[in-house]
C-alpha cells in the first residue's frame, strides 16, 4: 500500500466546492490512473481481475488482484490454490474470490506520474459532462451572460461555466456588443466537442421575445394569456398574436399594461425594437386582418385554403397600400410569417382596373366565341354540298325535247 495522505481528501473536496465534480469522480480516477501505471508497470494490457483499491480511514491505496480459490491451479494469473488462499483467509473456500496486493515497489514515482495525466484528464470530462448536461437542460430558454470579446465578428459571451458563441446572423443589426455588458440571449444549440461543449446563444431569436412577455405579464405566465404565434425581423420589428382564454380578460389590454408599462419594459429591452400586439382568431379574414395592423383593410377574399397552400387576397384603400406593404415589404412579410398565409395586397383602384381588364377580356373572349358558332365549318360545308346536289337535281328534270329545241333554233 502507498500512503498518501488526507491532502488528497481535501483537494478532492475543494474541487467538488469550486467546479462541481463530485469526489467520488475523483477518487474512481485515481483509482484507474493506479491500475493503468500498474499495466504500464508490468508492460501488459490485459489485467481484468487487477484494480485499485482507497482506504479513506488510513489513507493509503494499493493494487490488487482478484484471484479465484481452486485446488489444482492451471493459471496462477486468475487462480490461487486453497492452501495458499487459507494463509491469507481461514475462513476461504474453494471457488471463493480473494483479494492479494501486487503493489510493486518503489511504485509511488510512475503511480504518480500516470495519475496526474489521468486524472487531469477525467477532471476535463467531468467538467464537460456537467457543462453539457446544464445546457442541454438550458437549450431552448434565456439565460443571461456577459460579454467577453468580440472574434471575428462573432461576440463571445460568458454564461456560467462556459463560453457561448454568437454568431453574426444571431446578433442584432447595428448592435454594439461591448466587453463587460450583460446581455440576455437565448440558448440555440449545444454541440460536443473533445474539449467543453460549445454552446451556440442568440440575441435576435423570436423565442426572445416570448421569453420577455411571459417574464412582464403575469397572466401569460399564469396561462390565462397564450402567445399563439411570433414573427421577428431584430432590431426592426415584431409582431405577437396572442389569445386570452378568460373571456373577461383583454388579451392585447393585458400585455400593453397600465399607461403601457408592460410593453415599454419589453421594447426597452429590445433597444426600441417597434412590437405590433394583435388579436389572434380561428377566422383566418379576421387573423390577417389583425396581422396587417396597423393598416385598414376593406375585403379579404380566401384563393386557397387547404393542407398544401393558404393563399388571401387582401384590397385596402389606396392611402393604405404603403402602410399595409411596409418598408420594404416588412408588414406583410411579418403577417405572413405570422399567420402562416400567403397575402396578396391591392389597392382599391388597383382592384377596380384589374376587374375591368377581366371583364373586357372575358367580354372580346364571348364574342369571338359567338362567331365561331354561326359560321360553324362543317354547317357551312353540309350548305355547299346540298346547293350542288339541288343543282344537279334540277338539271336532270329538265324535258329532252326543250333540250333540242333549244338546239335547233341555236342553229
Amino acid at each position: 500500500m502507498i500512503k498518501i495522505g488526507t491532502a488528497l481528501f481535501e483537494a478532492c473536496e475543494q474541487l467538488e466546492r469550486e467546479r462541481g465534480i463530485s469526489k467520488e469522480v475523483l477518487i474512481a480516477s485515481l483509482c484507474d490512473a493506479m491500475v493503468a501505471a500498474y499495466k504500464k508497470h508490468m508492460h501488459t494490457k490485459e489485467a481484468a481481475n487487477i484494480e485499485a483499491i482507497l482506504d479513506e480511514q488510513s489513507g493509503e491505496i494499493g493494487v490488487f488482484s482478484t484471484k479465484l480459490v481452486v485446488q489444482e491451479v492451471e493459471d496462477d494469473e486468475i487462480q490461487i490454490s486453497l492452501a495458499e488462499a487459507k494463509d491469507i483467509d481461514e475462513d476461504v473456500e474453494e471457488g471463493d474470490e480473494v483479494k492479494i496486493e501486487v503493489t510493486p515497489e518503489q511504485f509511488g514515482r510512475i503511480a504518480a506520474q500516470s495519475a496526474k495525466q489521468v486524472i487531469t484528464q477525467r477532471i476535463r470530462e467531468a467538467e464537460r459532462n456537467l457543462v453539457l448536461q446544464e445546457f442541454m437542460d438550458k437549450k431552448g430558454t434565456l439565460t443571461t451572460g456577459i460579454i467577453q470579446r468580440v472574434e471575428n465578428r462573432n461576440v463571445i459571451v460568458n454564461i456560467g461555466k462556459t463560453d457561448a458563441i454568437m454568431p453574426q446572423k444571431e446578433q442584432i443589426p447595428g448592435e454594439y456588443y461591448k466587453s463587460g455588458n450583460r446581455i440576455r440571449v437565448f440558448v440555440l444549440n449545444v454541440k460536443e466537442t473533445t474539449r467543453l461543449p460549445q454552446v451556440i446563444v442568440s440575441h435576435a431569436h423570436a423565442e426572445i421575445v416570448r421569453e420577455l412577455f411571459e417574464l412582464e405579464v403575469p397572466e401569460i405566465e399564469d396561462g390565462i394569456v397564450e402567445i399563439k404565434s411570433i414573427s421577428r425581423e431584430a432590431g426592426y420589428r415584431t409582431k405577437i398574436a396572442v389569445w386570452s382564454n378568460d373571456p373577461e380578460v383583454d388579451s392585447v389590454g393585458a400585455c400593453i399594461g397600465p399607461r403601457g408599462n408592460r410593453i415599454q419594459t419589453i421594447v426597452g429591452e429590445l433597444k426600441n425594437e417597434k412590437i405590433d400586439i394583435v388579436r389572434y382568431s380561428e377566422d383566418p379574414v379576421e387573423y390577417i386582418v389583425n396581422a396587417l395592423s396597423p393598416a385598414r383593410v376593406v375585403s379579404v377574399d380566401i384563393l386557397a385554403d387547404d393542407e398544401y397552400s393558404h393563399e388571401a387576397m387582401v384590397v385596402v384603400p389606396d392611402d393604405q397600400l404603403s402602410l399595409a406593404i411596409g418598408r420594404e415589404g416588412q408588414n406583410v412579410r411579418l403577417a405572413h410569417k405570422l399567420t402562416g398565409w400567403k397575402i396578396d395586397i391591392k389597392s382599391v383602384s388597383q382592384m377596380e382596373k384589374a376587374e375591368a381588364q377581366n371583364f373586357q377580356a372575358n367580354y372580346v373572349e364571348d364574342e369571338v366565341e359567338e362567331v365561331e358558332v354561326n359560321y360553324d365549318e362543317e354547317e357551312l360545308q353540309q350548305e355547299i354540298e346540298e346547293e350542288m346536289n339541288q343543282q344537279a337535281y334540277d338539271e336532270e328534270d329538265i324535258p329532252q325535247e326543250e333540250v333540242e329545241e333549244e338546239t335547233s333554233e341555236e342553229e
